[in-house]
């Protein structure tokens, strides 16, 4: 297993936005996470990524305890995420979005980089080089020296992505990274998602579309309000009486 997860608990108040979650989640799959509107989604992503610190609970990565960490300390452990909402440096180019996702990587300091001296200078290259490749890798190396926000919407999802992998994560988390895609732009993240995976990156994804998620995952697991409610293969998430309930607003009967 990469990522062991293993009764989680994380509270707002009142309200438990986390409530004695469990997943267990090997290398080498798709991972996906599914659940109505407000089930704890994104508040789980940010107890992995270490945006928030759970109550109790332990999270595992690659043998290592990682809760409790900051994000930069998770990030150098191999975690990279996207987000909801699209976090680029819109007036950069797109090149240097991308060395920016690099950071964790890199070893000059900063008397290096004040005096620009030849190690500065090869690891610059060689960062810039990296770039071109990933971006080469999701099809924007023509947009390299254009800023960010100049971007489709669409590229600018697969840009986060792309900054997200120069990291050389062991797992990526993707939060909704098919939200506002159209059908054209969803077909190529199916793609790029099982290229992703092809590099040797795990993947965990939350996703609202359910075709996307279903045609994509090696497995699933269901959250609602803040429970893991079941896990399994898409096709018996599928079948899952429980998960169609929570889904369709049904009762238990």
């Amino acid at each position: 297993m990469l990522l062991e997860i293993d009764h989680l608990c994380l509270s707002f108040g009142g309200l438990k936005a986390t409530n004695d979650v469990t997943m267990h989640m090997e290398a080498g799959k798709i991972n996906g996470i599914i659940g109505p509107n407000g089930a704890g989604k994104t508040t789980f992503f940010n107890q992995i990524s270490g945006v928030y610190k759970p109550d109790s609970g332990t999270i595992t990565f690659d043998g290592k305890r990682i809760d409790g960490l900051k994000p930069y300390q998770i990030n150098e452990a191999g975690i990279a995420r996207t987000y909801q909402v699209i976090n680029l440096f819109r007036k950069m180019s797109v090149i240097e979005n991308v060395m920016v996702g690099m950071h964790p990587r890199l070893r000059s300091n900063f008397f290096d980089s004040l005096l620009h001296n030849k190690k500065q200078r090869e690891e610059e290259k060689n960062a810039r080089e990296k770039a071109m490749e990933l971006l080469e890798f999701v099809g924007l190396e023509q947009y390299a020296n254009e800023q960010a926000g100049a971007l489709s919407y669409g590229q600018q999802r697969l840009l986060e992505i792309v900054r997200g992998l120069a990291s050389d994560p062991k797992l990526i988390l993707l939060d909704e990274p098919a939200a506002g895609m159209n059908s054209a732009e969803k077909v190529e993240l199916n793609t790029l998602l099982r290229k992703i995976l092809a590099r040797g990156v795990t993947i965990l994804i939350v996703e609202h579309d359910m075709k996307l998620m279903m045609d994509i995952s090696d497995r699933i697991f269901v959250l609602n309000y803040g429970q893991k409610l079941a896990e399994g293969t898409p096709a018996e998430i599928q079948k899952n009486p429980d998960v169609i309930a929570a889904y369709l607003g049904g009762d238990d009967e």
